[in-house]
């Protein structure tokens, strides 16, 4: 439950009203923050101290990491993992990394209530103007920065955070966002997963990629022009697509925020069905960017950023995708494969 501030807002005769009544007898707002990483620590302690039901190391740190200490997300993680997951008679089974990500994914397509109501959110004007630049990542010149009274409240309804930048509050939240808004693509885009897949179970990225290219050279208009946040249309596309793939075992990481002109997208896919995201995983990254510069000045500084994350994230498998949405350019001049290489990495371009 949360009083939200009260924000200046305007009546028919666009005449700014603040507050509310004179008689409202409320005396203070006030917001239950997020809770710290002691906070969590001490909650789930209360679980294993109740029930003796443990968490193997590092399952904390990673609620604490997907959730940012929200407390909703917090609880229902719990919830989800010890009463749900493997049901409230089995204490002997401790919560692995495992049963925990499987809990952060069913939270996720499930969305209950809470998630929800966020989700709804994001149609409203002023939250969409600050949603579309997080998405898009980038500011559009000339454009009119979102007042003071947006940004408030969209922090306030705990979508985003500002410090150390504005960004999507927690990961979690970053993955529910851009798949509620194509959701409806996901469900109607013709590709199976097995077509993908190689006989050693790794997904065929660059086979994954050529599809994409044709997809998008077919479809994109169509699409992206249903899409309420048409500013982030292709790489609000090109996610839905690759979450048609992974859905049935993988698992897409997601960063943007505001300013980077760029979507890193981190995908994982189990090679190990049984251990799940705890055995063999191939690790992918794929960095989208939008052309604004020259195409080889764009190329240039994606590769540099493509290689930077690849070594964040250790692993060696890492795509460009380029995105040129100049209107008099033909796709001819659009569509290319290219292979590149930045320092020791071996990264494909493809553009589109």
């Amino acid at each position: 439950m949360r009083d939200v501030r009260d924000y200046r807002i305007h009546n028919g005769d666009n005449q700014v009203i603040t507050g509310g009544s004179a008689f409202n007898i409320k005396s203070e707002s006030l917001r239950l923050g997020n809770f710290s990483h002691g906070d969590v620590v001490g909650l789930y302690a209360q679980h294993t101290e109740e029930t003796g039901q443990a968490f193997e190391t590092g399952v904390v740190d990673y609620i604490f990491e997907q959730t940012a200490g929200q407390p909703w997300l917090v609880n229902a993680l719990g919830y989800e993992a010890c009463f749900r997951a493997r049901g409230e008679r089995d204490r002997a089974q401790r919560i692995s990394l495992t049963i925990m990500a499987g809990a952060r994914e069913k939270l996720i397509e499930r969305r209950d209530t809470h998630l929800d109501q966020l989700v709804d959110k994001l149609r409203e004007p002023r939250v969409h103007r600050i949603i579309s630049e997080l998405l898009s990542g980038a500011i559009e010149p000339g454009a009119m920065p979102p007042s003071e009274d947006d940004q408030l409240y969209v922090q306030d309804l705990g979508l985003i955070r500002t410090r150390p930048q504005v960004e999507i509050a927690n990961p979690i939240y970053r993955e529910i966002i851009p798949r509620a808004l194509t959701w409806i693509a996901q469900t109607r885009i013709p590709q199976e997963t097995a077509w993908y897949v190689g006989r050693d179970g790794r997904l065929d990225f660059s086979k994954l990629l050529d599809g994409f290219q044709q997809f998008f050279r077919e479809n994109s208009e169509i699409w992206i022009e249903r899409f309420d946040y048409k500013e982030a249309g292709p790489q609000l596309l090109m996610q839905a697509f690759l979450q048609r793939i992974v859905n049935s075992g993988g698992r897409i990481d997601r960063k943007y925020g505001l300013g980077r002109r760029r979507t890193d997208l981190l995908v994982q896919w189990p090679l190990d069905e049984a251990q799940g995201f705890c055995g063999s995983v191939q690790r992918v990254v794929i960095e989208l960017k939008i052309l604004h510069k020259s195409l080889d000045e764009t190329i240039a500084e994606g590769l540099a950023q493509t290689a930077d994350y690849l070594d964040r994230v250790g692993t060696d498998e890492g795509y460009l995708i380029v995105f040129d949405r100049t209107p008099e350019v033909p796709w001819e001049e659009k569509i290319f494969v290219r292979q590149e290489r930045y320092g020791e990495h071996r990264i494909g371009v493809w553009g589109v």
